[in-house]
């Protein structure tokens, strides 16, 4: 089993001395409910394990990592967040990035969007293969735009422009439409002629 990203969120609340804060603070609940949303939608799967503390008791722990006004959000002991409510992209890409180095795509994954020709395609060469696989709209789902992009930099470089769609089969990278294309025709399976495009 991978281990969980441990986030630790330091909310305003606590005690220090002869000082004392009972008065939330807004942005710390909201950040709180942010957090809980997120993973309960876009992160969901994925295990997290959240540490909630009071700034003014533990003012120190932040600070050690650059970190002085709550909310402060750390994930994997980094600051991701402070001062403000969460931003949720911010999260999500945070997590995702962790989430990459821990675990490998398994099965048949295609990363597309639904404005895209190629993606139509690339969906219809897999259906008359009789190939089952798992869709990923990487323009609605963010939590899946953020974990196909360092996937596909993996096998093409830091520096090319990822495009979709891109296609995972058992495990493994097979890259966009034609790609795939090909490794249908090399395998033998039945498949769309090139030139059929459907929209």
């Amino acid at each position: 089993m991978t281990s969980p990203i441990k986030l630790t969120l330091y909310r305003w609340g606590g005690s220090w001395g002869p000082f004392k804060v009972n008065i939330p603070c807004g942005e710390c609940t909201l950040t709180k409910d942010i957090l809980k949303d997120t993973f309960e939608n876009e992160l969901d799967g994925i295990p997290i394990e959240l540490e909630v503390k009071d700034w003014l008791s533990h003012w120190w722990e932040p600070l050690k990592v650059g970190a002085w006004h709550a909310p402060i959000l750390l994930v994997e002991g980094k600051v991701v967040s402070q001062g403000e409510a969460l931003n949720r992209g911010v999260l999500v890409q945070s997590i995702i990035q962790e989430w990459t180095k821990r675990d490998t795509l398994k099965g048949n994954i295609v990363y597309g969007k639904a404005t895209c020709p190629y993606c139509v395609k690339a969906k219809k060469i897999l259906d008359e293969a009789g190939i089952e696989y798992d869709y990923y709209d990487v323009v609605k789902d963010s939590a899946a735009l953020y974990r196909m992009i360092p996937e596909v930099k993996a096998h093409i470089g830091q520096k090319t422009p990822v495009t979709v769609p891109q296609i995972w089969l058992d495990g493994h990278y097979i890259g966009g439409a034609d790609n795939l294309s090909a490794w249908v025709e090399e395998k033998g399976l039945n498949t769309v002629p090139d030139n059929v495009v459907s929209l």
